[in-house]
């Protein structure tokens, strides 16, 4: 699996090893069940703190998307689905841009639920 960071871009760092992730199930080449790389093995190979990677991670298994277990390392869980990760992908750049644009959390969920009752 490929992980991908940039340094100059504004979205935290453990959030892009998330968006990689997320990126991997949505194209299918990380499956339900597929164990991924140990977080020092990543944050040594992309030049980050270990606490990076477990923070993209953590990310992930509140997401329902990895499960993360002392000793066995992060599991793709079977909710895992590429739909879902194309979602949860869509919605952190949603986010992103409204932190850019200075919303704070109410607004986005008042904009989210606005575009609801217009839909």
């Amino acid at each position: 699996m490929l992980f991908r960071v940039d340094h100059a871009s504004p979205v935290p760092l453990g959030d892009q090893i998330a968006a990689s992730v997320r990126g991997a199930l949505a194209d299918g080449s990380v499956q339900p069940g597929e164990r991924l790389p140990a977080a020092r093995t990543v944050a040594e190979s992309l030049g980050v703190n270990v606490h990076t990677v477990l923070r993209g991670y953590q990310r992930l298994k509140d997401e329902g998307l990895i499960d993360l277990r002392r000793g066995r390392g992060a599991v793709v869980t079977g909710h895992a689905s590429p739909a879902r990760a194309r979602l949860t992908e869509h919605v952190g750049r949603l986010v992103n841009e409204a932190r850019t644009l200075g919303l704070n959390d109410e607004e986005v969920v008042a904009l989210v639920r606005s575009g609801l009752a217009t839909g």
